[in-house]
């Protein structure tokens, strides 16, 4: 009987291609829970903060892109020969949040669906480090000059109105920008070190 089971494991093993092993019954009788996974490897299974750093940062400059697209619109529907210059400095600051903020989105769509770059790694790191904290020193200083411009402005006109939801929504714009600035600062240091 235990020729027999030897002649069998040298069978399994040649018919298997790899070195020659015995059959126990008791083996395959009572399989555990981990059996079903003993295939895989802990290494293949590691968690990458990258997906979620630049998912992060997606969510983040969508935001951006939407309020400051709506700071600019509530400015710009206005009747312009009434917009303050304050009011106007505000337009053109969220105007030009707004473009960097598309342009943003469009680099990280192109990242995700091309599965590359338009810029390189270094290069994108730095630019977004330096140009996020411009826009959010940008978005701030517009907010902050425009409030008073509110109070110069009669009560329940349009460019009243106008002007708090641009000033509001800035307000917000800056926020996100923040965040953004933290993530894009992160990406940096991570790269430096």
């Amino acid at each position: 009987m235990k020729g027999e089971r030897a002649d069998c494991g040298v069978l399994l093993g040649e018919m298997a291609g790899s070195s020659p092993r015995f059959y126990s019954p008791a083996q395959s009788q009572y399989p555990t829970p981990s059996t079903p996974f003993s295939s895989y490897s802990i290494s293949s299974t590691t968690w990458s903060p990258r997906p979620t750093l630049h998912l992060c940062n997606l969510i983040f400059r969508s935001l951006a892109f939407l309020f400051s697209s709506v700071s600019a619109i509530s400015l710009a529907a206005t009747s312009p020969h009434k917009k303050k210059g304050e009011a106007m400095y505000c337009f053109g600051v969220t105007i030009l949040a707004f473009v960097y903020s598309f342009f943003q989105l469009f680099n990280g769509l192109f990242d995700i669906v091309h599965k590359g770059l338009l810029f390189s790694d270094l290069v994108s790191d730095y630019l977004n480090f330096v140009l996020d904290h411009l826009l959010c020193y940008l978005l701030i200083s517009s907010s902050s000059v425009s409030v008073p411009t509110i109070h110069q402005i009669e009560n329940a006109s349009p460019i009243w109105k106008a002007t708090i939801v641009s000033v509001s929504m800035s307000f917000v714009a800056s926020l996100l920008f923040v965040a953004c600035s933290l993530l894009s600062g992160y990406k940096l240091c991570k790269r430096i070190i």
